[in-house]
């Protein structure tokens, strides 16, 4: 048993998130037979990702400020502090924050790498985030 080192907070990239987005790593896999990564996501205000999919699915459990969740057919999910939003494995969908509050959620994923176990698209457009 060991305290986990920390890693420093790393902002997203642009090509992925528009806004401000930071991630801190909370768990990643120590080999080959761990898969779950746990991040803790922070929003700004109107802050969103890009269109994107993970293999494995995904789970966010919002703990602060309201997130907003879509899908391809246009639905839209608000989701308060407390509730957790299940994404199936390779649904497409966006996360953000609502515009006037910041968000923070723990993601829960499985990959040992999420650059590969992720897989991106396209930015959202004001449209489809409903504004």
């Amino acid at each position: 048993m060991n305290i986990e080192p920390t890693i420093p907070t790393m902002k997203n990239p642009p090509e992925q998130f528009a806004g401000d987005v930071w991630v801190d790593l909370i768990a990643i896999p120590h080999g080959p037979e761990q898969r779950a990564v746990l991040a803790k996501v922070r929003f700004a205000p109107g802050a969103r990702t890009a269109w994107h999919s993970h293999a494995h699915g995904q789970y966010c459990h919002v703990t602060d400020g309201t997130a907003l969740f879509g899908s391809r057919d246009g639905t839209i999910i608000e989701a308060k502090a407390g509730q957790t939003v299940y994404t199936p494995p390779n649904e497409e969908h966006w996360h953000a924050a609502a515009p006037d509050s910041f968000m923070e959620h723990l993601a829960l994923l499985e990959g040992t790498d999420p650059a590969t176990s992720t897989v991106w698209g396209e930015h959202v457009t004001d449209e489809e985030l409903g504004r």
